[in-house]
């Protein structure tokens, strides 16, 4: 007789539902705070099969994640993405998968909102700082916010709901983000506001432009009257409604307010390394446990290890200009 398969509980009693598996570190931009413009991208024979992030994917359900996240890089620009967005769309159809959604810079949103739409995609974020296309091309070092407008005006098109993330960024969009904001709402999208993280070496010193998401908010509250919410979605964000605008604004701050007591979330990168903390260096190796004489038990014995491995909270800091980032690996390696 089976047994059902434990839930993922860490070491923190903390249960882990919700899952980010990258498709790939590739991009089609080149965002100034995020990666440099020659960027070394991972040779494709490290890169999980679409065959194999389906394998993990089901892994993770077995083991009670019910909310799977498709991250990057871009993961639009993974080749025949759509095979393994239509197998997981699966999932929900049969109950076993609440939702499936996506982080996408909107690049390719237009080609594939329709898809994504019939495969059970029901909610999307797309990246955007900025309004300014000039500004979009200096951060991203592409002149692409027309392809990504005509992708968010699909996504809505085909009733996918939009949330927008923007990464606030002192002297760059700071003062553009409350525009940003009463267009999304005006638009029907919310907004999440995001500090910069230090992870990976740019071309650029990220203390020249981190701007802490409580000065953000006592900006906006002088213009706007805004009411904490209740509202959660899984992830780290806290929301706030905004009256004027009608539209719900969230706040990710792993520098000024440590969000980590509830995490519920792990990242499997595109290789296939599980990281336990975006913010940490911990990881175990998945890869090697699906290629190997007895998948099922290596990969029980990989969960096993990462949950008590799971650390506490991550430790991120900008304090000082000139700092090292607090980890070597970029966040479109770790999948965002």
């Amino acid at each position: 007789m089976s047994c059902t398969p434990s839930p993922l509980i860490d070491r923190f009693a903390r249960r882990i539902t919700y899952l980010r598996l990258s498709l790939t570190d590739r991009c089609d931009l080149r965002c100034s705070y995020c990666m440099p413009e020659r960027m070394t991208f991972l040779p494709r024979a490290e890169v999980l099969t679409l065959e194999e992030l389906h394998e993990v994917a089901l892994a993770f359900i077995a083991r009670g994640v019910r909310k799977i996240r498709l991250t990057g890089g871009e993961p639009l620009v993974r080749r025949d993405m759509m095979q393994l967005v239509r197998a997981l769309g699966r999932k929900i159809d049969d109950g076993s998968l609440d939702e499936l959604t996506l982080t996408t810079n909107g690049t390719r949103l237009a080609e594939f909102a329709d898809d994504l739409a019939a495969a059970g995609v029901k909610r999307i974020n797309v990246s955007l700082d900025t309004m300014d296309r000039a500004k979009f091309a200096e951060l991203t070092r592409r002149d692409s916010l027309p392809q990504v407008l005509e992708g968010i005006a699909a996504a809505k098109a085909a009733g996918i709901k939009v949330k927008l993330n923007a990464v606030a960024l002192k002297g760059i969009n700071e003062h553009e983000l409350p525009d940003l904001i009463a267009w999304a709402h005006g638009e029907g999208h919310s907004v999440t506001l995001i500090e910069v993280m230090p992870l990976g070496e740019v071309e650029g010193d990220r203390f020249d432009h981190y701007l802490p998401l409580d000065a953000v908010r006592r900006d906006l509250e002088a213009r706007w009257t805004l009411t904490a919410s209740d509202a959660r979605t899984g992830g780290p964000a806290r929301y706030v409604d905004i009256a004027e605008t009608g539209g719900q604004l969230g706040l990710i701050t792993p520098l000024t307010g440590n969000f980590c007591e509830g995490c519920n979330r792990v990242r499997v990168t595109a290789t296939g390394q599980l990281f336990m903390c975006l913010g940490g260096e911990g990881k175990v190796d998945l890869r090697a446990a699906l290629r190997s004489e007895n998948p099922e038990a290596a990969l029980a014995d990989a969960f096993s290890r990462a949950m008590g491995e799971k650390p506490e909270r991550h430790a991120f800091v900008i304090d000082k200009p000139g700092a090292a980032p607090a980890l070597a690996r970029h966040m479109s390696m770790t999948g965002g």
